[in-house]
């Protein structure tokens, strides 16, 4: 893993626990093992950091769901792949989604941060929005909508109160 990778790797961390706040570069370069004018070589700003951060997190996230005709061709549900996601992220990583807990920031981001997250939001509703298409859905696009807002719901709600069923009450 490259130092880049690093850097973007504990960023993440830190921001899925408690936001864009939650991280200084020298913090992250004490994590990584590098000085805190390095990190500043690789993102002059932590504005550079948090919309590649976003960016990255948002190709990551699409590329692990896959397409959703395809999913439909092999006998899979996109909608249940694309919930797995997040209870993974939930129960495997007991961590938030890193967009939807920027997006409950989005006022007080810079504006290359928001825009990633923006861009993360829509594409996650283009998604959805040809998952519920292939499954038949009447609405696709309010389908999409109610999908990823019940989800990201139900996941700060569950890591509010410490216990996963709420997450999984609100997906059966």
């Amino acid at each position: 893993m490259s130092k880049k990778e690093a850097l973007l790797k504990a960023a993440e961390n830190k921001v899925r626990l408690g936001g864009y706040s939650n991280f200084s570069f020298r913090e992250l370069a004490s994590e990584v093992g590098i000085k805190s004018a390095s990190v500043h070589y690789h993102f002059p700003t932590k504005a550079d950091l948090g919309a590649e951060l976003a960016h990255q997190y948002t190709n990551s996230f699409l590329a692990a769901l896959g397409e959703p005709n395809e999913l439909k061709a092999s006998g899979k549900n996109p909608i249940d792949v694309y919930t797995q996601l997040f209870r993974s992220a939930l129960v495997t990583d007991r961590k938030m989604c890193l967009c939807g807990l920027l997006g409950a920031e989005s006022d007080s981001l810079p504006d290359k941060v928001r825009l990633e997250v923006k861009r993360f939001f829509n594409q996650n509703l283009t998604w959805l929005s040809a998952a519920h298409l292939a499954n038949g859905e009447l609405n696709p696009t309010k389908a999409a909508i109610q999908t990823v807002s019940l989800l990201e719901g139900a996941m700060m709600i569950s890591k509010t109160l410490d216990d996963n069923s709420y997450f999984e009450l609100a997906t059966q």
